[in-house]
């Protein structure tokens, strides 16, 4: 038979999980709490302890020092079975409790008030105590200022238990992208294996056999050549989506912009037909040099890709600002329909265009452009007017 304070301590809610996340979590406004509420309530001691199978563990602490104590004889149990929002006790009412007690506490205990702490489903799971070596009573504005500051600790509380389940759930999901990152790494190489065998074989017979087959043959091999090309594209548009977390993992440094542009027309390997004006001598300041790179390089090749002029210009502007480097890279290529544009940064979605070369996108490039520009914490918008270029703003923050 249960005496008048006993409470049921093998609460599913009170599960080992949740009482070891709170024991090993830090929380500095734990310790804030703790320390109010011994100042508002004018006493030397204060903690806040938690439920255990058969304890009271103690977390937080200021004025007294110690790590737990029986729960059946501790002032804990009577907080926790009492109806009233704050349970007050002097030695002059109980002095077998508080000499049971004082052992736990080594300290001399003549005053004590305690609130019951609870989870979101109202289930008690601790107690927020002050104590006294001097008995003593709490007005109303000492009870109201301690009740107040429990309710927080509940709050508080319950924002670690989310906080817990949020780092499991991003854990679990940077687990399936790192799978799925890794998945499409290997499709992909096992893909472009093959791949490059049959572009390189049908460019083969292509030209060993030049002259020798009809109109209708030459454009399936053409045709073959194209879709083969086209294909490799997509799956290097893959690799680098997938890739571009492990961009944004890279260490922050200074770069020089004109050296990221240069290496960027290099590769490229730009014809005397594309002019390219970029701003000198700009060092930017702890940026991700990867990010930015891919992100200018996106940005670059779909400016000379969609242009069918004659003479092609790209001009990449810089600004400077107190919380962002702002980018701009203008063309004058063929432009984007204003339907289309809040389209294109969309994963896997394709205009009905194709570059200057014939070739359909990825629906990749401006994708990973997007979300590097993200991660950077920065924004990206277009603008753009068909047959006259378009202009991709994007920002990056500054740190």
């Amino acid at each position: 038979m249960k005496d008048d304070y006993s409470i049921e301590t093998k609460n599913p809610t009170h599960n080992s999980k949740e009482l070891k996340q709170l024991l090993s979590s830090q929380d500095n406004d734990f310790y804030q709490i703790i320390f109010l509420a011994s100042k508002l309530c004018n006493v030397p001691m204060a903690c806040m302890s938690l439920i255990g199978e058969d304890y009271m563990h103690c977390k937080y602490s200021t004025g007294i020092n110690f790590d737990k104590e029986e729960l059946r004889n501790s002032f804990s149990h009577r907080t926790l079975e009492s109806s009233n929002q704050v349970t007050v006790l002097n030695y002059s009412e109980d002095p077998v409790l508080f000499k049971q007690v004082g052992i736990s506490y080594d300290r001399d205990i003549k005053f004590y008030a305690g609130v019951s702490l609870k989870n979101n489903l109202g289930m008690k799971i601790g107690v927020l105590s002050i104590l006294d070596s001097e008995e003593r009573s709490l007005d109303g504005s000492d009870l109201k200022a301690f009740h107040a500051l429990a309710n927080q600790c509940n709050k508080l509380i319950e924002f670690s238990f989310q906080n817990q389940k949020f780092q499991e759930i991003q854990n679990s999901l940077k687990e399936k992208y790192q799978e799925l990152e890794k998945f499409a790494s290997l499709v992909s190489h096992d893909i472009k294996s093959p791949l490059a065998n049959i572009i390189s074989l049908t460019e083969l017979l292509r030209e060993e056999n030049k002259g020798k087959l009809d109109a209708e043959n030459v454009e399936y091999l053409n045709y073959l050549v194209e879709s083969s090309y086209s294909l490799r594209n997509y799956v290097d548009g893959i690799l680098v989506f997938y890739k571009s977390e492990q961009m944004l993992d890279k260490d922050y440094e200074n770069v020089n912009l004109e050296e990221i542009v240069k290496t960027i027309v290099q590769l490229f390997n730009i014809s005397t037909d594309v002019s390219m004006e970029y701003p000198k001598n700009i060092t930017l300041h702890k940026v991700n040099k990867s990010a930015l790179t891919q992100v200018l390089l996106n940005l670059v090749s779909n400016s000379l890709k969609y242009n069918n002029k004659k003479e092609r210009n790209v001009k990449i502007q810089f600004e400077d600002s107190p919380y962002y480097y702002r980018f701009k890279v203008i063309d004058n290529g063929n432009g984007i329909q204003e339907g289309d544009i809040n389209k294109i940064f969309q994963l896997f979605t394709t205009l009905d265009t194709n570059d200057r070369d014939g070739n359909p996108g990825s629906g990749i490039g401006l994708a990973t452009v997007q979300k590097l520009v993200t991660n950077m914490g920065g924004k990206i918008k277009v603008s753009s007017e068909i047959g006259k270029g378009s202009t991709f703003d994007f920002s990056v923050k500054r740190l």
